[in-house]
Parts: C-alpha cells; structure tokens; sequence
C-alpha cells in the first residue's frame, strides 16, 4: 500500500543520512581518492544495496518510487535506527513494507535429491539463491571443498570462491572464475531487488574482496549455462573437467551442477581417482 509518498523529502533524507557515514562505517576502504564531498558516494551506497546507481540516483532526485524491499536495503546499508527506519517508508508512502524482505527458505527438490543419491561417480550440487549450496554429493565434496564443515549461513559458492584461500589453488584460472560468478549474481541481483540476504552478500564481499568490489561495478552479466574449467586438485592432479547447470521446473531457483569428463581422457582417471579415494 502506498500513502501519500513524498519523493522530494525522501530524496533529501536519503542524501542527508549518506553524508553522515565514512566508507569505514559501512566497511569499506578509508584510503580511497580524495572526495570533494564529506560522506558516502552515490555509487558506493548503490553497489552495498546491490542496485544501480542509475537507479539510487533517479530515487535521490525524486524521479521514481522505490520498492519496499529496496527500502529496506537501504535501510540496512545506511544504518538506520528502527525511528529513522520508520520515517524512510513513511516518506516513500509504504508504510505496509515496513518489514524485514524475507523468502521463504529454499527446500531441495526430492526429485534433484534422488538424481544426487544416483551420481555416484560424478561430482554434483544443488545452487539456489545468491549461489547457496543447498545439497551435494561426495564427489562434490571430494573435488571442491567439505561443505559439510562450513556454517550454513555462509555455504554459499561464490562467498567460498572470495574467502577460502584453497578456492584460489584449486582453479590456476580463479580470476576468470570468479569474474564470472559475479556476472552471474548480478542477473540474480537484478531480479530480486532488496533481497536483504543478498545485499548483505554483496556489502561483505564488497567490503572483504577488491576484485569483487571492481567487477561487481562493472555491471557485467551473464547466465548459468555450460562451460569447462581447469582444477589442480591435490589429490587427483590437473583436472579438465566440463559442467552443465539442469534448473529445476518445480523451483527455478534451485540448479543442479554436475561436472564431467571426457571418456578416455586423464581427467576421467583422474575422477576415478577421486572416488576411491572419496570412498575411503
């Protein structure tokens, strides 16, 4: 529901509450170039809310009306009091928005369930939203990372490919690598705008990773689809192995990943290797 929106103050609420944080107060780098203005730029707030600054910049100006879940990423980048919080959604007339943007938790579908009981000799995972590891196999174990071992609040793919060092010795092309994962969570990004989860995601690796804060500017995307990548796996050695990403019908928000290899080729020694090992 949307009452009586006042775009001019909200506009200069917006611009006002920026100019009161340091880039140290939403962590991000205190050594960057010269501002001519004290406070946070328009584009750093965009990039930690996961939008455009096209987009921030139109709603500062009073151009456009902002959704309730962009509301309350911004809430959340900007560090508003629960006081200040309420006045943001009563100036955008969305009072009715004044909550948290939560989504329902991600179930792995049983059909995908089976599929990964099935593949016993080939690596596969379940992806959802924001790259969440929903399920896996062994072999997926085997070959990336004990996901098991991580929390779940962090088991998320692209998180591991910024944070875990190992991430970077197992892929010899990691920049490529993660070059395309955050082209490809910007497609979701752009989808779920206000995704509260995902703005944190962003603001974390944002604040955590230069790479990511860079490539996440550049505003390229890309799909999931087909690809082949090159592993240097410390038990079965070079690795090139080709993956095929199957969405699921019932949740188009659930994927499977499922990696293999050439008949015949060291690579397929290679994941045979795995599996024993794996299995023991």
């Amino acid at each position: 529901m949307t009452r009586n929106p006042r775009p001019g103050q909200l506009g200069e609420f917006l611009k006002a509450r920026r100019a009161e944080l340091t880039p140290g107060d939403v962590g991000l780098p205190e050594d960057l170039p010269r501002r001519r203005a004290a406070g946070l730029r328009r584009e750093e707030v965009a990039l930690l809310a996961a939008i455009s600054t096209n987009y921030y910049a139109r709603l500062e100006q009073g151009r456009i009306a902002a959704s309730g879940p962009v509301l309350g990423a911004l809430a959340h980048v900007l560090r508003l009091t629960e006081q200040q919080r309420t006045h943001l959604f009563e100036l955008a007339g969305n009072e009715i928005y004044h909550r948290p943007y939560r989504r329902a938790r991600q179930q792995v579908q049983p059909q995908l369930w089976r599929l990964l009981d099935d593949l016993t000799a080939t690596p596969a995972f379940v992806l959802g939203r924001r790259t969440d590891i929903l399920a896996w196999n062994p072999m997926a174990a085997a070959l990336i990372t004990d996901f098991g071992r991580i929390p779940e609040k962090h088991r998320s793919y692209i998180r591991l490919l910024f944070t875990d060092p190992a991430m970077r010795e197992l892929y010899p092309d990691w920049q490529n690598v993660a070059r395309m994962a955050v082209a490809t969570l910007r497609v979701e990004a752009a989808r779920t705008p206000g995704d509260r989860r995902m703005s944190a995601l962003v603001g974390e690796l944002s604040t955590r990773d230069e790479h990511f804060r860079q490539w996440w500017a550049a505003r390229v995307v890309a799909g999931r689809g087909v690809g082949t990548k090159h592993l240097n796996h410390p038990v079965a050695g070079s690795l090139i192995l080709d993956w095929d990403t199957l969405t699921s019908t019932a949740d188009p928000e659930q994927h499977l990943v499922v990696w293999t290899a050439e008949p015949g080729s060291r690579s397929a020694d290679g994941l045979r290797l795995l599996a024993s090992w794996a299995a023991t």
